[in-house]
């Protein structure tokens, strides 16, 4: 019986021994004068490595905020210390579509995301400061926030991944708190022509980002992600695409996030190999 005991706090202690740990972070943002909270995943082996690890940027969707992905997540941890990246939990606010805001000055995410968050992390971590190693995805908002960041800033990112994302939200101008953050759209047309995700694939006809874009079928942004697709292929934009059942929900997105994190572990190794 005391060999049986030992061996079960034998696992336990490997079991808990070997675990991605999450520190919680305040970013000082000069652009909005403020400090902003993010999330920070490291493998389990990350603090006795002599190596650098690439990152993977998460934004959530809204009314979410910092904490989402390691509160909601369950399996986040397990898929960090599986992969051997860095995964940040990325604060947009409840509402900021992750752009910078022409008409209220105080919402300046995209500065925040791309001069000052990926530099804050480079500086504070092991971390392989070139955007071939760092990826950025998102669910819902965030994830019309990593194609739009990803799409402008591609010197920063390689690779992006969108998961149920608001990709157009012109059909949608009375939700999510959009007009508040580029004016209503009767009055701002060119606002929300300019900034949205579907609008802005000139910039990437040259494929030089890794894409993976995924909706489930049942979901209301289904349509506009279709769309997207259609307009992505017609430019000759490579990208995997990926419709599966499913809603807008969290029991979608658990799923999702682990063929997203795939993706850019295979994306990262790929790059890896051509160094």
């Amino acid at each position: 019986m005391k060999k049986i005991i030992y061996s079960i706090l034998l696992l336990l202690f490997i079991f808990t021994a070997k675990a991605a740990k999450v520190d919680t972070l305040q970013v000082f943002s000069s652009s909005m004068q403020k400090n902003i909270k993010t999330c920070v995943v490291v493998p389990d082996h990350y603090k006795k490595s002599k190596k650098a690890f690439p990152v993977v940027y998460l934004l959530h969707g809204y009314s979410g905020n910092y904490r989402s992905w390691a509160k909601d997540f369950k399996e986040l941890g397990k898929q960090v210390d599986q992969y051997g990246f860095i995964v940040v939990g990325v604060d947009g606010n409840y509402s900021s579509w992750y752009f910078d805001s022409p008409i209220d000055p105080s919402f300046k995410y995209e500065t925040y995301v791309v001069k000052e968050l990926v530099p804050f992390i480079d500086k504070q971590y092991k971390t392989i400061a070139d955007r071939k190693a760092r990826a950025i995805s998102g669910l819902s908002m965030g994830g019309h926030g990593a194609l739009y960041l990803s799409f402008k800033h591609q010197d920063v990112f390689g690779a992006a991944g969108s998961m149920s994302g608001g990709v157009d939200f012109r059909p949608f101008p009375e939700n999510w708190d959009i007009k508040k953050r580029l004016g209503p759209i009767t009055e701002f047309p060119e606002n929300w022509n300019k900034n949205t995700v579907t609008n802005m694939l000139d910039l990437v006809k040259d494929n030089k980002l890794k894409l993976i874009i995924d909706c489930g079928v049942d979901d209301f942004f289904m349509k506009v992600n279709r769309e997207l697709h259609a307009k992505m292929l017609d430019l000759k934009i490579n990208h995997d695409y990926i419709e599966r059942p499913g809603e807008h929900n969290l029991k979608y997105w658990e799923n999702s996030l682990k063929y997203q994190l795939l993706f850019f572990y295979n994306y990262f190794n790929d790059v890896e190999k051509t160094q």
